[in-house]
């Protein structure tokens, strides 16, 4: 949904909205839509300024990093921004810390919907886990450790690492 903003009401915009991305458009890869984003969006002109405050809601399917098995994970996430003119994105040679969290608005329009989809991939975790505990999966066979304990002898000294060993030794 794009909002022209010489069209905003003076007391600002109520939207309450369903979302439909495809996957493709996640940073997080292999993460599956389970329903759509629902989004509670209120825009505000305040001088030169656009205030952006919302609230969504989904549910995604992800792969756990360490036992690739999938898993869902519930997202609700509150998001408050601020959107400044054009005219004020001077080129800069070097940016400042303040200069990070600004945005602008072009052409009097806003897309909510790339508002939206910005916010919901900054909150997917750098690492999905299942749990926080997950140990992951035998290095020897395979299986997730979680599910029960392999006969495998996963404890055995890389020869590789002898030589480390052998070195934290002597330094005791």
């Amino acid at each position: 949904m794009i909002i022209d903003l010489d069209r905003l009401p003076e007391d600002g915009l109520n939207i309450s909205q369903d979302y439909e991305f495809f996957s493709s458009e996640l940073v997080e890869e292999n993460t599956v839509f389970l329903e759509p984003v629902h989004a509670d969006i209120n825009v505000r002109l305040l001088g030169e300024e656009i205030f952006i405050t919302g609230r969504f809601t989904t549910c995604l399917s992800f792969v756990c990093s360490r036992c690739l098995s999938p898993f869902e994970l519930k997202v609700d996430s509150r998001f408050d921004l601020v959107y400044l003119p054009e005219e004020l994105d001077m080129v800069k040679d070097q940016l400042d810390d303040e200069d990070m969290g600004q945005l602008f608005f072009y052409s009097q329009k806003i897309d909510l919907k790339d508002v939206v989809l910005e916010q919901l991939n900054l909150t997917f975790p750098v690492r999905p886990l299942c749990a926080k505990d997950c140990q992951g999966i035998c290095p020897v066979c395979g299986k997730i450790i979680k599910e029960g304990d392999c006969s495998c002898a996963a404890h055995e000294l890389d020869p590789r690492l002898g030589k480390f060993k052998d070195f934290l030794r002597d330094k005791r």
